[in-house]
């Protein structure tokens, strides 16, 4: 009996090597590379055949051709009948592609694919299940959805040479693999979920997805420190990759293209999770916003931008004296170390004294945000409950603090500025260099140039 051969696999990258070395030669992390049996066929079986799908022939060309001979047919994209969900795939589902959607357990992933499908009329969906059973997804459709529109199949199944009889059986326009992790091909002798099963089924559906036309989305998990369980060659594999972010204890969701070949990865899609089902939410700045914030203190609203979106959030901050001697710094949904940077830029620059204070900081909504605009939204809120005294319920701020207490200009100043004034905000902090080339005369909200972080101090609190 031959030995079987194993190679070692970054999960980082997924640069492959024939011995272990701690640091990966590509990306430059250590202890990633990961021992696995490389992927053989076995005795008496071949590899599988693909089923024929909707649309004639293959993309897949024998000989190579001028790029002026290649006829690109229009094809239009499929409606998924989801506006936040159309919105990140850059317009709708592409026919042939192959999608990836990811998160964390429970987050919602099932939830929205499901009731997604269950309202395409024009779509004959098969939907392949490898964890729960029939009667799992029927109770879960039911309360979703009251009546299903579209023509959606129920499969459960884990090896993937059955569910390819089933898609010729079938012929569907949709394929759901509800998750890669429990699918595996009889050509590989390995475990479900293992590095080289997901590999090799994910490139034997990509080339199905190719060959006729069957768009398949797959729903996969990721691990505890956020990355896409199985490989990185798997990102690359696919089309398109979808994030599903949020908190289990918040209701928000937000769906996030890292990657996507037919659109564009700046769009962002929000939901509200309910009861019956997630919700599309069409103006997300109206829900994170407090409506009795007038006269508290520690409440500031700024203008953040995800993606291509922007968005109104309100960051509320308490400080307190320090109880125990050693003063704290927590934020919850922003950077702690950020944090820290601008509380020391406030003592430095301010001569605000916040050593021997507990500094306790949150992003309403559950919310995660990373945009550098945030930093005068948090300074002014520290300000506004370090004095104890309320910002101006119509006032919203927007700026990057460097480190000599300067406001930066930053990016998309002029959409930020427009999402103020549609929701009713008089009066605006912006960084003075960047009203450059804005006609402020055209605009109903006041805006305030702030060159540094003491004059935002002095428009805020006098």
């Amino acid at each position: 009996m031959a030995k079987d051969k194993t190679a070692y696999v970054c999960s980082e990258c997924g640069y492959d090597t024939p011995k272990w070395v701690g640091k990966c030669p590509a990306c430059g992390q250590w202890n990633t590379m990961k021992e696995v049996r490389l992927a053989s066929v076995k005795s008496g079986a071949s590899s599988s055949r693909l089923p024929s799908a909707k649309g004639a022939g293959s993309v897949y060309e024998r000989r190579a051709v001028p790029v002026g001979e290649i006829s690109v047919e229009h094809q239009p994209r499929f409606d998924m009948g989801d506006r936040e969900l159309n919105r990140v795939l850059g317009g709708g589902l592409v026919p042939g592609s192959l999608v990836l959607l990811g998160g964390e357990p429970g987050i919602g992933k099932s939830t929205l694919v499901l009731q997604t499908v269950l309202h395409l009329p024009r779509l004959k969906v098969l939907y392949v299940s490898g964890e729960e059973s029939a009667a799992q997804i029927k109770l879960r459709a039911d309360r979703l959805s009251s009546a299903a529109e579209g023509q959606l199949l129920i499969l459960c199944e884990t090896q993937l040479e059955e569910i390819y009889k089933h898609i010729e059986a079938e012929n569907p326009d949709l394929v759901v693999i509800d998750s890669v992790q429990t699918i595996q091909s009889e050509s590989v002798d390995s475990s479900p979920g293992s590095l080289s099963q997901v590999r090799e089924c994910a490139a034997s559906l990509l080339k199905f997805a190719k060959g006729g036309g069957c768009s398949v989305i797959l729903i996969g998990h990721i691990t505890k420190e956020g990355t896409l369980a199985g490989p990185k060659v798997l990102e690359h594999i696919v089309d398109c990759v979808l994030q599903f972010e949020g908190d289990q204890h918040y209701m928000y969701r937000i769906l996030r293209g890292i990657k996507n070949r037919f659109g564009s990865t700046s769009e962002l899609g929000i939901y509200e999770m309910q009861q019956g089902g997630l919700r599309q939410v069409a103006n997300p700045s109206e829900l994170l916003l407090t409506e009795q914030r007038e006269g508290l203190s520690g409440i500031a609203i700024s203008c953040a931008v995800e993606g291509a979106r922007p968005l109104l959030i309100e960051t509320q901050a308490l400080v307190s004296t320090a109880a125990y001697g050693t003063a704290q710094r927590s934020a919850t949904g922003f950077d702690n170390r950020r944090l820290g940077m601008l509380l020391a830029v406030l003592e430095k620059r301010v001569g605000f004294k916040l050593v021997q204070k507990d500094v306790f900081l949150n992003i309403a909504g559950g919310l995660k945000v990373t945009d550098p605009a945030m930093d005068l939204s948090v300074v002014a809120a520290v300000i506004s409950s370090n004095v104890d005294e309320a910002i101006d319920a119509d006032t919203c701020v927007c700026g990057e603090v460097g480190l000599s207490g300067e406001i930066r200009p930053v990016s998309r100043l002029e959409q930020r500025i427009a999402e103020a004034q549609k929701l009713g905000f008089r009066r605006m902090l912006v960084p003075a260099q960047g009203l450059k080339g804005i006609d402020t005369a055209a605009l109903s909200i006041r805006l305030v140039p702030v060159r540094s972080v003491a004059d935002a101090v002095r428009e805020l609190f006098g």
